[in-house]
């Protein structure tokens, strides 16, 4: 086998909005960090326009053939529709997501010192927070039956005992690795989807000697996301409740632009993107916070590729360029603080690695 053989192959979806403009970021990390195999494909709008559909087959499978897929956003303006036959962008994310079997979706959160002051809450309020958002990512009403019928519409939801299990053991797993706690959060007191979830996660349970399980109702604990963050060490939940719940708990880092996440599922590639959207207002203007496109790629060095020490050089790095006072318009202000842009950011991360 050759050292060509042995290069890692990623595949880059660089997509819509800002994408292309942090996708290049994530090109040089990687470039410096060692040497990749990287593919750009389309993906979202992109595709939409030169292909017709959001996702090609074709690129569903060169990302299987891959050993990990960066996505860096997908959608805007330009595609919004009402008509329920058109291609959206989001279809090729849902669809890379169900055809990569890819049913985990983690988020760290963890508030950088030195953007505590960024954050919409006080400094006392975040302090020592250090979460881990568990969604559940190929079930729920995203993937339910829905149409319309004159003028009523449904979005239907559906759960089996099978798909609950698996990703309450990633969160019970996880949580053995961290602090030990696991929250799980659902609708029980309404939905039926939800005790049949809160039912399975408690039946669950005991399996994890020294694992503690609380529930919450997700409207309590989209308030206690906010009032008292530090607390929480694992949140597992399902796909629409966890969409929600880790764009709120995003802000406790002073922005979208600082969330990587990664999505994993029981063999082959894993995706990692950042959970911001692909800020068309501000595409092409050089803008763009490019750190959570960044830190996602130390979640894929970590969970997809299995560098660690990589994947911890680039998130010391990222620490290191906020620790200097720069920032991009998403996280400007505050003494001692300059705004840089796409490019700038990027520099500074690299020149710490």
């Amino acid at each position: 086998m050759t050292a060509a053989d042995l290069r890692a192959r990623i595949a880059l979806l660089p997509g819509d909005g800002i994408g292309p403009e942090i996708g290049a970021a994530a090109r040089k990390a990687l470039g410096a960090l060692g040497d990749f195999e990287i593919t750009e494909y389309r993906i979202g709008g992109a595709s939409i326009d030169a292909d017709g559909v959001a996702l090609t087959d074709e690129v569903l499978e060169a990302c299987r053939a891959s050993d990990a897929v960066l996505l860096c956003a997908v959608g805007g303006p330009k595609w919004d529709t009402t008509d329920p036959d058109a291609p959206r962008p989001e279809q090729g994310l849902l669809g890379l997501r169900k055809g990569l079997g890819l049913f985990a979706n983690l988020r760290p959160v963890r508030p950088s010192d030195a953007l505590l002051e960024a954050s919409p809450l006080r400094r006392k309020r975040i302090e020592g927070t250090d979460l881990l958002v568990v969604r559940e990512l190929t079930g729920g009403i995203y993937f339910g039956d829905s149409g319309r019928d004159g003028d009523s519409a449904h979005d239907d939801c559906a759960y089996t005992v099978a798909e609950i299990e698996r990703i309450a053991r990633v969160a019970f797993e996880a949580a053995g690795e961290r602090h030990g706690r696991v929250t799980s959060v659902d609708k029980a007191n309404v939905l039926e989807t939800s005790r049949l979830w809160r039912e399975t996660v408690s039946r669950l349970a005991p399996e994890y000697e020294g694992i503690e399980l609380d529930h919450l109702l997700v409207d309590n604990a989209a308030m206690q996301l906010v009032s008292r963050p530090s607390d929480f060490d694992v949140i597992v939940t399902e796909n629409l409740f966890g969409d929600i719940l880790s764009d709120e708990a995003a802000m406790l880092t002073g922005s979208l632009g600082m969330l990587p996440s990664a999505s994993l599922g029981e063999k082959g590639p894993g995706l990692f993107e950042p959970v911001h959207g692909s800020a068309p207002d501000i595409a092409g203007t050089g803008k763009a916070n490019p750190l959570a496109t960044l830190l996602s790629v130390g979640l894929m060095l970590r969970y997809g590729l299995g560098q660690h020490e990589d994947a911890q050089r680039l998130e010391q790095a990222v620490d290191a360029a906020l620790a200097q006072g720069l920032r991009t318009p998403d996280l400007a202000g505050g003494e001692g603080t300059r705004e840089v842009g796409t490019e700038e950011m990027t520099e500074a991360v690299l020149a710490a690695l």
